[in-house]
């Protein structure tokens, strides 16, 4: 979730929270073995569409076993992810992005609230909402944007991480460790998120003990 970077957390997924909101300004491409190399922004294969770009990542991303090769791998998806495909959206996310870094958050809300209505299927506009919605602490309508993005995008890492994050908060911790277990299926050597799936199988198990 993009911009939980600038709040301050206190549940113990803020690590993996921070790691997945960092972009490389060099990002990465996978070749058929699933490593990458760094490439400059804009240097995706033109031979395929966004969608079979996208996929090929995520297919890359579930094979790689190395964690830092992984994170170049899920940095080329977050870029895909924020290219909504219209200049209009693209600003209206820019000035969303410096609205909430100026703490005005009802004017970042205004202008996710204008991309949902111009694009309802862009996930990240109801993931960055789902994120303004979690820092200012209404939960409930932050869980219903991350559903969105779960229906358009079910891979959306990010948007798993913000919905492990509320159920652990909210003191469900099954359904959190379900989540965290739904993350690893898609982003399998995330070493944060295997640590929140060991912690909290402990801590499930200790409480039906």
């Amino acid at each position: 979730m993009p911009a939980m970077r600038i709040f301050a957390l206190s549940y113990p997924a803020l690590p993996i929270l921070l790691a997945l909101t960092v972009v490389a300004p060099h990002v990465a491409m996978a070749n058929d073995s699933g490593m990458v190399e760094k490439k400059g922004p804009g240097t995706a294969d033109a031979s395929l569409s966004p969608k079979q770009q996208i996929d090929n990542l995520f297919i890359a991303l579930k094979r790689q076993r190395d964690p830092d090769q992984a994170n170049l791998i899920a940095d080329q998806i977050r870029t895909e992810w924020n290219d909504s495909g219209s200049a209009t959206i693209n600003l209206l996310m820019q000035w969303a992005d410096k609205a909430v870094q100026e703490k005005r958050n009802p004017a970042a809300m205004d202008f996710l609230d204008q991309v949902i209505s111009l694009k309802p299927d862009y996930a990240e506009g109801w993931n960055r909402r789902a994120t303004l919605n979690y820092a200012i602490g209404d939960y409930r309508k932050s869980m219903e944007d991350i559903n969105q993005v779960l229906r358009i995008e079910p891979r959306h890492f990010g948007a798993l991480v913000g919905m492990a994050a509320i159920l652990g908060e909210t003191g469900k911790d099954e359904m959190a460790l379900k989540a965290w277990e739904r993350f690893l299926e898609i982003y399998p050597a995330n070493r944060a998120a295997q640590e929140q799936v060991n912690t909290l199988s402990e801590k499930v198990a200790g409480s039906r003990t």
